[in-house]
């Protein structure tokens, strides 16, 4: 009897380990097979395929076109009354009488703050790669808010024509021009900015809670790789490995003041925290609400602060002076930054009517590297939309062959 029963036991034993073989042979085979489907999606791109990534994506427009359509077929009650309150708006805004004046300062603020939301989406999104919309749009409004306070000694900029032109105001102004009166003059479009970005860390969480509840494989190599992560807590590491790990922990075990945390101070791996969260069906309010509260508010006013003391005047004139002194190349730096200011300063103390000074190379060169990094944020869209239609086309082909 105990002989059959080792003899019993030893071709189970047997059969496990090959059985292990092949799971491990198995888990290899996909793994080599998505590491290839990755390398080919990731080849489809403007400058090496144009025809095939334009088609791909006009293709994957149509099916989320597709997608949102019917998404919003399923919420027609929504649907109905939000066209409701539109038909109210446009009776109240084309219909003459004393309400003109509050319709038309509610239109103003609207788009400012639509404005300044949709900058910070498009930082935070991205679709691969994020507009770095606080370097080229926010922060400079802020510097030229900045400059124009300590050169008209006032923030009581005309309204209109601010903020589509600053100018100072006319005749003698009195007052003292302080951090809180300067921070207190942009803090509508740093807030909304801020909401924009906050905004813009929903994708992720809703990724990868979706994925968790359904148990299905998202669509997504941020969770893949999160997943990975969460496999090799163990054993030496590299420092971003590390530094993921220690979001993931701070955002798992803190909470809502660990997401706070988090989303408080410049991270680029905040992505990161979306997709713990929502890995671990952290609430939405306890998620959202931390991030608002930390990226609208306490990291927006820490980068405002920030922008407000380098565009101070003194330390302007300093860094200007410095730049003089560079060896060598230091006077002819010196002189566009100093023409640039100084153009500035003359369109401030000039409403409208007067010719703008000759445009400095400067400027020039900062409308230029805007418009570059813009036309990149849209070819970037467009192979990233081209590369998730070329995965559809991928996990039909494997599903046609598992069949």
């Amino acid at each position: 009897m105990a002989a059959n029963g080792a003899s019993c036991e030893q071709p189970q034993k047997r059969g496990g380990a090959k059985d292990k073989l092949n799971g491990k042979s198995t888990d290899s085979f996909v793994k080599e097979r998505r590491q290839k489907d990755k390398e080919e999606r990731l080849s489809l791109v403007l400058w090496r395929r144009p025809v095939t990534t334009l088609h791909y994506f006009l293709l994957e427009t149509l099916i989320k076109l597709k997608e949102w359509t019917y998404k919003l077929w399923q919420r027609q009650g929504t649907v109905f009354l939000f066209l409701v309150l539109c038909s109210f708006f446009s009776i109240a805004y084309y219909t003459e009488g004393a309400h003109q004046n509050y319709v038309q300062y509610l239109e103003m603020k609207f788009l400012w703050c639509a404005y300044w939301i949709g900058l910070g989406i498009l930082s935070s999104v991205g679709l691969g790669t994020g507009l770095h919309t606080f370097l080229l749009y926010l922060g400079p409004h802020i510097a030229s808010v900045t400059l124009a306070a300590y050169e008209c000694g006032s923030t009581d900029f005309p309204e209109p024509p601010y903020p589509d032109q600053i100018v100072c105001p006319q005749g003698e102004v009195e007052g003292n021009i302080s951090l809180f009166s300067i921070m207190s003059k942009v803090r509508l479009e740093a807030c909304m900015w801020g909401a924009g970005t906050a905004i813009g860390e929903l994708p992720p969480y809703f990724m990868a809670r979706a994925a968790r509840q359904s148990g299905a494989d998202p669509d997504d190599e941020d969770y893949e790789e999160f997943e990975e992560m969460l496999e090799q807590t163990e054993g030496a590491q590299d420092f971003v490995t590390r530094a993921k790990l220690g979001v993931q922990h701070m955002v798992q075990k803190v909470g809502f003041f660990g997401i706070l945390a988090c989303a408080s101070i410049p991270n680029p791996l905040f992505d990161l925290a979306g997709i713990t969260c929502g890995h671990f069906l952290v609430p939405f309010w306890t998620f959202f609400g931390a991030t608002l509260i930390g990226k609208a508010i306490i990291k927006m006013h820490i980068q405002k602060l920030f922008v407000i003391i380098t565009f101070s005047k003194h330390i302007v004139e300093q860094m200007v002076s410095l730049i003089g002194s560079v060896p060598k190349v230091g006077p002819a730096l010196q002189k566009p930054f100093s023409q640039y200011l100084e153009a500035q300063r003359n369109k401030l103390h000039h409403a409208g009517g007067s010719a703008p000074a000759d445009e400095n190379w400067l400027s020039w060169v900062f409308e230029k590297v805007v418009l570059v990094m813009v036309c990149y944020f849209v070819i970037s869209i467009i192979n990233s939309m081209a590369q998730s239609y070329a995965k559809r086309l991928q996990q039909r082909r494997h599903s046609e062959k598992t069949k």
